[in-house]
């Protein structure tokens, strides 16, 4: 016999992939937790049915939701993460020498503890004293922290239950406050495909909150239509104004320096959702 596990991504719409067993279920204050070991991704993490990392795919999202906005600021020392309990993305924040402080403010322990135990190539990074793990909620993370930091991650899940308020203007508004003079963000926004009237209004936002605002792309095989958006809200530095040549290098498996201004060549139909007012 055997088993499959299926996501419905929309209404009409899911993917499916062959497991081998499952490894670890839980229910938190928040969410449900499951860890499924699949045929072709590897361990794989569903929070409330939902998708968020797998061990062959994992790289392109951590990579991307981090590098972008890294290699823009000249100098990062002080990074937050809100959210990514997997602690992938201060994995790749590590990387940068310049870092001296990456907190973590994730709202589900849980989230963390099993990572750790399940993924620990993906939160390697978390035991670095560099790393301050905060099991809080970020948006009041956000709130308490003014001027404080040199870049800020969204590492969210899909606006739903207790991710809701980390797609509204007052949590980038309160970014921007908790961002130093230079700071800059980024944001997971969703698919192309699917959430296109989250796209529109997330960009609007952020281009209301920032004077610099940029949106690109990924292709992640396990996230809904395979294609993936971040956006960036800048107060001084532009990533499509960078000198490429300068931009530090890693072994990173999909970003590279060269490609880092191409990113934000969009397709014609996601640079029509920036100017698109949807009405």
């Amino acid at each position: 016999m055997e088993l499959w596990y299926t996501e419905k991504q929309t209404k009409n719409h899911g993917i499916t992939t062959k497991i081998k067993r499952s490894v670890y279920h839980d229910q938190s204050e928040f969410q449900t937790l499951d860890i499924i070991e699949t045929a072709e991704f590897g361990n794989m993490l569903v929070l409330d049915g939902m998708v968020m990392t797998t061990d062959r795919d994992e790289f392109v999202y951590h990579e991307m939701i981090t590098h972008v906005a890294m290699n823009t600021h000249p100098n990062p020392k002080d990074v937050l993460v809100v959210g990514g309990g997997d602690g992938g993305a201060i994995r790749e924040i590590l990387r940068y020498p310049s870092v001296a402080n990456a907190v973590l403010a994730e709202i589900d322990g849980k989230v963390i503890e099993a990572s750790q135990k399940y993924f620990p190539k993906i939160a390697s990074g978390l035991s670095d004293p560099r790393v301050n793990i905060q099991v809080t909620d970020g948006i009041r993370h956000i709130q308490e922290n003014k001027g404080t930091y040199d870049v800020i991650l969204v590492d969210s899940t899909e606006p739903v239950g207790p991710a809701v308020g980390l797609f509204q203007k007052p949590f980038y508004e309160g970014i921007y406050e908790a961002l130093k003079e230079d700071g800059i963000m980024v944001a997971q926004t969703e698919s192309p495909w699917f959430n296109q009237d989250l796209i529109r209004q997330v960009f609007k936002d952020i281009s209301n909150t920032f004077p610099i605002t940029r949106l690109y792309t990924a292709s992640i095989p396990t996230y809904p239509s395979g294609l993936w958006s971040f956006t960036v809200g800048s107060k001084k530095y532009d990533p499509l104004q960078v000198d490429e040549s300068g931009l530090q290098s890693f072994d990173t498996r999909y970003y590279r320096p060269e490609m880092h201004k191409a990113l934000f060549q969009l397709p014609a139909f996601v640079q029509e959702l920036l100017t698109d007012k949807g009405e």
